[in-house]
């Protein structure tokens, strides 16, 4: 799809070498100013990727540090959430995002690009003033009543596993395309872009493995490098 002011995209980065440097979402503020949002772990592998290839001058910044992301998830976060915000919450088409108050702090990206199926808000802010406690606080105080609770990564894990999101390092990595990881449709051969040539070969020739997915029938946990 066409980026517009308000959308974000999911996205990858292929390497040069039928792999895959980074997954990632793509947020777009203006026409001339974008927000990526990549893997923590691979912060500073993509900063050099993409410096790399930056040819035309292209002002970056690594904001990483800067910035903090509160991500709530499931099918009643937008009412759970809805008393701190005047964004309407449950009208926000998914991927897409806008710059509000939230929390009683200003400027914050509230977006509904969540990464579990389940649905949600994304909320990213500048830690300054306090702001990640303020908003941390409220969010608790404003979830209590629908059960709100604070949830590692290790749950997120189960719910992208339920939907077929791939996570890097687990599913996609540098030596995994993304035609492999049923990427497809990430990857269009509207134009050109690197390696191009070699993923549309390998499309056209037919994937020689691909990601699948598969159902536990009896209890158990299909852990990590099963």
């Amino acid at each position: 799809s066409v980026l517009f002011d308000g959308k974000a995209q999911y996205s990858c980065m292929p390497n040069g070498k039928g792999g895959i440097v980074d997954d990632l979402i793509i947020y777009r503020i203006s026409q001339e100013e974008y927000l990526l949002v990549v893997n923590a772990s691979n912060i500073e592998k993509d900063w050099n990727w993409i410096a790399s290839h930056n040819t035309e001058g292209v002002e970056m910044e690594n904001a990483s540090d800067r910035y903090s992301l509160l991500a709530i998830q499931g099918p009643k976060a937008a009412e759970a959430m809805q008393t701190l915000t005047e964004v309407n919450l449950s009208e926000m088409v998914y991927y897409t995002f806008v710059r509000g108050t939230f929390a009683g702090c200003t400027d914050i990206f509230i977006s509904a690009t969540g990464y579990t199926g389940s649905g949600g808000v994304e909320i990213y802010f500048e830690d300054v003033n306090d702001n990640a406690n303020k908003v941390w606080d409220a969010l608790f105080e404003a979830g209590a009543a629908f059960g709100l609770k604070p949830i590692g990564l290790g749950a997120r894990d189960t719910l992208r596993l339920e939907m077929g999101f791939c996570l890097y390092g687990n599913d996609i990595n540098d030596t995994t395309s993304p035609l492999e990881a049923g990427l497809g449709w990430i990857t269009k051969f509207t134009k050109a872009f690197t390696n191009s040539e070699n993923l549309a070969a390998q499309k056209a020739a037919g994937v020689a493995k691909k990601l699948v997915g598969f159902e536990m029938i009896d209890r158990g946990i299909p852990r990590h490098d099963y």
